[in-house]
């Protein structure tokens, strides 16, 4: 069974930058497709980023992309995810969550992913 811990968020000024980390366990890490989502309080999760088993397709949400850079080592059954110039509104619960499957393409829909990670805090002050 697949295991997920996030770490790495914290508070930061505006125009800063984070580097969340998400530790794996239990399975073949290769065997994983892997993303990130968000959920700001009050709102629906949302999609921010993913990355196919072999890092060969990355897919960002609009909101981010530029900003963010998701990468993964399967050597280290570890996903990251940088994200620069953060602004207020990237304020939330950052979730890594993985899917099995060794998918040609990075996917945002959250239903293929099967195990999610407890959360780590972001918050960008202005």
């Amino acid at each position: 069974q697949v295991q997920l811990v996030e770490s790495g968020g914290g508070l930061v000024q505006a125009g800063g930058s984070l580097r969340l980390s998400c530790a794996a366990s239990g399975r073949t890490f290769s065997d994983l497709a892997m993303a990130w989502f968000r959920q700001a309080p009050g709102k629906e999760r949302e999609f921010v980023s993913a990355i196919n088993w072999n890092g060969g397709s990355t897919s960002y949400t609009n909101s981010v992309k530029g900003r963010a850079t998701v990468a993964r080592d399967n050597a280290k059954n570890m996903v990251s995810l940088q994200i620069d110039n953060l602004k207020p509104e990237d304020t939330a619960v950052y979730y890594c969550a993985a899917g099995v499957g060794r998918l040609l393409y990075a996917r945002e829909n959250p239903g293929i992913y099967t195990t999610w990670g407890q959360g780590t805090q972001v918050t960008v002050s202005s």
